[in-house]
């Protein structure tokens, strides 16, 4: 049985992020595979690189020694057939939370060699779902799309095979009227969220499907 791990690196359980990993999980569980879901934000405390270079050394080459909340994830990583990771869109990038994991998980393998550069031998396939309240047809306009596209080759390069979900325009809060947000027409919001996001769940879902095809 294939297994699957899916990484929520956003705070909000039943929220955007989480239920878009949640039924990329049901698409992949409905082709057999095993998941097992991890919220960055439940784990131990821990950090991005420390730049120690342990993962350079010869007896240890290829795996971060950094011992703390992602050890355990990024064992589970060199064990998986595959990855979905889902984060929101946070100030024009994704979460710290991602950006940690993401640190140790490309730096690692990053040998300095430049006749082998990436030492993974076990390359997997990765859904990298990422939520913004910036509506999509903006993205190219502030740049999203470079930052994912430099996500995707980097992902690509040293973890696998990378596909990106995105889902803009998000309903952030269900009731807007707490806030003095007079950029946002809370009903048009609404409405948005209301008319496709049931769209967005079943594409989510085909997506992890796909993961393992």
């Amino acid at each position: 049985m294939k297994k699957i791990l899916a990484i929520n690196a956003g705070p909000r359980m039943g929220y955007n992020t989480d239920l878009l990993i949640k039924e990329a999980m049901k698409g992949a569980e409905s082709k057999g595979a095993e998941v097992e879901y991890i919220s960055l934000f439940q784990l131990e405390k821990y950090t991005g690189c420390i730049s120690c270079f342990a993962c350079k050394l010869p007896n240890t080459f290829g795996k971060c020694m950094c011992k703390d909340g992602l050890s355990e994830v990024l064992d589970k990583i060199r064990n998986a057939d595959g990855i979905i990771i889902g984060s929101p869109n946070y100030l024009g990038d994704l979460t710290a939370s991602f950006r940690a994991l993401y640190e140790r998980l490309v730096f690692q393998v990053l040998t300095y060699n430049k006749e082998e550069p990436c030492c993974n031998d076990h390359k997997i396939p990765v859904l990298l779902i990422t939520t913004s309240n910036c509506g999509e047809e903006a993205y190219s306009t502030v740049g999203y799309d470079k930052m994912l596209d430099s996500y995707k080759n980097t992902l690509s390069t040293f973890v696998g095979p990378t596909e990106i979900f995105i889902c803009g325009d998000t309903l952030q809060v269900k009731d807007y009227s707490r806030f003095n947000w007079t950029m946002f027409d809370p009903e048009a919001k609404k409405k948005h969220h209301d008319e496709t996001f049931t769209e967005y769940l079943e594409r989510a879902k085909e997506a992890g499907e796909n993961l393992l095809d």
